[in-house]
């Protein structure tokens, strides 16, 4: 049985057992796990071939989304409590009951390739390598936060990761500019890039797919469907709800966006089509938010509670996944319970540690407006008599 002590728990969405004592001695034992999902969990546009329905892949890489996708719930239940306890001021949206999708695309691609999102970010940033001390005390508005501060809970980055966006619908054509990067240098790399389906609307997001098309760019257009666009239903927002499908000429997979495994497997088959010159793609994940919009939303005015309710006894993405490694034989109730109580000790402690941090001094405020100041004598604030002289 593995048994994760204080020195197996990593802050950051690196892999949880690689370098370490306790991961070793894991994986000298470890066995590949098979897996198989519904043919149902794809359904094709403009596309001959689908991912793989039987899956398989090792004891270790399963427990590490495991892992993650409850690092990735509890960080957003420790957010949705500091809101409420008015320790996080301001916007705050969460992914609670979309976890599979952050770690899901995550274990389908490398560190090379890159992510852009929305503003429903925090997860992304976690598996991207961010720790979550770090990301709670961004969202806390504190020093030691990924963005000093700064950014807050829609402004977040990482290695490789280029936001957090608060603009809606704003990220597509930045990710298609990376994607260009990625091609221009032949890196061998490609880009995710996600939106809501309530910025599928946006006429820069098609604008986006056409460019991508014309030059064939290694992208892949994400929708995270979760049904609502702030309050208002898909139905009722669009002509055309098929996500998959905006793309026109361009190839599109819907995809359940609850089962991890779907996901994963997506997002590989994806990689290796947009970086072997076939152009783009577009993914749509369907998913479910268990939490209103942000939290000044309560999330029932516009959805029954019997509806949430609903979908987290059937469709939840860690419930499902849970049941499905036990099934395999290979992994224990004790294995998966260790990991559970070793995420909520990283939690508490990156909780603790992000209030202990400190704010930002206000000389913060003309920092990093620029990546070189040497040229810029002053910033004015918000009036002349504010300027700044570096």
């Amino acid at each position: 049985m593995l048994r994760l002590g204080s020195k197996l728990r990593l802050a950051s969405g690196a892999n949880f057992f690689k370098g370490t004592l306790g991961g070793a001695r894991f994986m000298s034992s470890d066995v590949n796990l098979v897996f198989k999902i519904a043919t149902e969990s794809y359904i094709g546009h403009r596309i001959e071939d689908l991912p793989a329905t039987d899956i398989e892949m090792s004891k270790t890489e399963a427990l590490d989304m495991y892992y993650k996708m409850q690092v990735v719930r509890r960080l957003e239940m420790a957010a949705d409590a500091a809101y409420k306890a008015k320790m996080i001021r301001g916007f705050c949206h969460l992914c609670t009951g979309q976890e599979a999708i952050p770690v899901g695309i995550e274990a389908g691609i490398t560190r090379k390739d890159s992510v852009i999102t929305s503003y429903r970010c925090h997860g992304f940033t976690y598996v991207r390598g961010v720790s979550a001390s770090k990301i709670l005390a961004e969202l806390m508005g504190r020093a030691d936060g990924v963005s000093k501060g700064k950014g807050g809970s829609m402004h977040m980055f990482g290695p490789n990761f280029y936001g957090g966006n608060g603009i809606v619908g704003a990220q597509v054509p930045l990710g298609a500019g990376i994607a260009f990067t990625h091609k221009y240098n032949n890196d061998g790399a490609c880009t995710i890039a996600l939106y809501g389906d309530g910025a599928a609307n946006q006429g820069q997001v098609f604008e986006a797919f056409n460019l991508a098309k014309l030059w064939d760019l290694p992208v892949v257009f994400v929708c995270e469907n979760n049904k609502y666009g702030m309050g208002t239903s898909s139905a009722r927002a669009a002509a055309n709800t098929e996500y998959y499908t905006r793309g026109d000429v361009i190839p599109g997979i819907k995809v359940n966006g609850m089962d991890i495994l779907a996901v994963r497997e997506a997002i590989k088959f994806s990689k290796e089509f947009t970086t072997s010159g076939k152009g783009p793609i577009v993914l749509e994940m369907s998913t479910y938010r268990y939490g209103g919009h942000s939290m000044s939303d309560p999330g029932s005015t516009y959805r029954t509670r019997d509806e949430i309710q609903h979908m987290r006894s059937t469709s939840d993405p860690i419930t499902g996944f849970k049941t499905r490694l036990l099934e395999t034989s290979h992994v224990t109730e004790d294995e998966l319970k260790a990991l559970e109580k070793d995420a909520k000790k990283l939690i508490d402690a990156s909780n603790v540690e992000a209030k202990a941090s400190p704010e930002p001094n206000v000389s913060e405020l003309f920092t990093d407006i620029y990546a070189d100041t040497t040229s810029i004598p002053s910033m004015r604030g918000r009036v002349v008599s504010e300027t700044h002289y570096y």
